[in-house]
């Protein structure tokens, strides 16, 4: 858990005038009593700056610096009773480098809000969150780029930048069939076919729901069957949150809750579907902090996933942070209220579990990336894609060593 950080109060005198020289005149007692005044004033206004920092500061767990070495943990007994919260070793933890990787073309501004990746064959496909926001005549696009060039690019054997290619989105009156439509979330495919989670909803009153259709080969069109929708309940209560990540696997369809902290969703589980769309039930989840944005295979049985934390979601930020209370935090993000990690996960039939490896934590930017989309590169390491926030972002991280 971060100890909110506070920026130094500066306070600007006041040049008090009107007052001669001692030398010249006596102080008189008005102005000794108009003094005092200004002095308790000043007294109160202090008061007022800093106790509120004081009392977040004794009601947040106190951070440690890395690899400074603490208490053992409390007693669960200790913990129920007063609230504290268990301490543990902290290490100083590695974080990965992250490079971009330059791109232009439409998808390159901001306005893409790219909030999935996901692989077709060689092929990465960026999923905006409103495809159709540069195509005003039909439902939008998507985009693509060869991974042999994004091979080229990180081997210096491209200067890049790399403009990702259109393809045609049909979506026959998607919008006007998803009630308070906020666009798309996620994507994966199978094949030629592939599967989206919609984002739906006003306020707090959201609905996730789960489309497919299918792409052409050659990569000139995607063509969804918007007379099949399927509803995805939400977990909780929470303004403009809904599935934000998939899976494929075994003919299964499997999404995920963004929310899965223990105070707003302490029983979370991941959805799982047929092709036909149909539900076939859940599987437990572990509960983990801030929010989950994308996922990707690794393995049969296991995955990745983007755990991140913007510091405008305030009500998000938990009493304490359990990854980070095993396993430390790298230099940076001890340093910044954002959290940008991967975390990885263990998957079976009978449910879904956090393994017990440190998370991939991301060397941070003076600028908080909100990372939405990802997915493996060979065994090299990720690649990485941001929402709005800074901007329009695609990234390699490597896998640690």
């Amino acid at each position: 858990m971060k100890r909110i950080k506070t920026k130094d109060f500066w306070l600007k005198g006041s040049c008090f005038t009107g007052v001669a020289p001692f030398a010249e005149c006596h102080i008189i007692m008005a102005d000794f009593k108009n003094l005092m005044k200004l002095s308790r004033l000043f007294l109160f206004v202090m008061v007022l700056v800093l106790l509120p920092w004081y009392v977040s500061c004794a009601l947040l767990p106190a951070h440690q610096s890395p690899g400074v070495t603490v208490t053992a943990p409390l007693p669960a007994s200790t913990v129920a009773a007063t609230g504290q919260t268990p301490q543990r070793t902290q290490s100083a933890m590695p974080e990965e480098p992250v490079t971009l990787i330059r791109l232009s073309g439409p998808v390159a501004d901001a306005s893409a809000e790219i909030s999935g990746l996901a692989w077709y064959s060689d092929t990465l496909i960026l999923l905006p969150q409103y495809p159709d926001r540069f195509d005003s005549n039909g439902d939008g696009f998507l985009y693509s780029l060869p991974k042999a060039d994004i091979l080229a690019y990180l081997d210096g054997r491209a200067s890049g930048p790399l403009q990702p290619r259109a393809i045609q989105l049909t979506a026959p009156g998607l919008r006007k069939k998803v009630p308070h439509y906020q666009g798309f979330e996620s994507i994966g495919f199978y094949g030629d076919r592939f599967f989206l989670t919609i984002e739906a909803g006003k306020g707090t009153n959201m609905m996730g729901y789960l489309i497919s259709g299918m792409i052409q080969p050659d990569l000139s069109a995607l063509t969804l069957d918007t007379t099949r929708l399927t509803e995805i309940p939400p977990q909780a209560v929470s303004e403009n949150h809904s599935d934000e990540a998939i899976l494929l696997r075994d003919n299964k369809i499997i999404t995920f809750y963004e929310i899965n902290g223990q105070a707003i969703n302490p029983h979370p589980v991941a959805h799982v579907f047929n092709f036909d769309l149909q539900p076939q039930g859940t599987l437990s989840m572990p509960n983990i902090e801030y929010r989950i944005t994308d996922t990707a295979w690794t393995t049969d049985d296991q995955f990745w996933a983007i755990n991140y934390f913007f510091p405008g979601d305030v009500d998000l930020w938990p009493r304490n942070d359990p990854i980070i209370d095993t396993f430390g935090e790298g230099p940076t993000q001890s340093q910044n209220l954002q959290v940008e990690r991967l975390v990885k996960f263990q998957y079976s039939d009978s449910g879904i579990t956090l393994m017990n490896i440190p998370p991939v934590q991301l060397v941070l930017s003076h600028d908080v990336r909100d990372w939405e989309g990802l997915v493996l590169l060979d065994d090299r390491g990720f690649l990485m894609a941001t929402d709005t926030h800074p901007t329009t972002l695609l990234a390699f991280v490597p896998l640690p060593k």
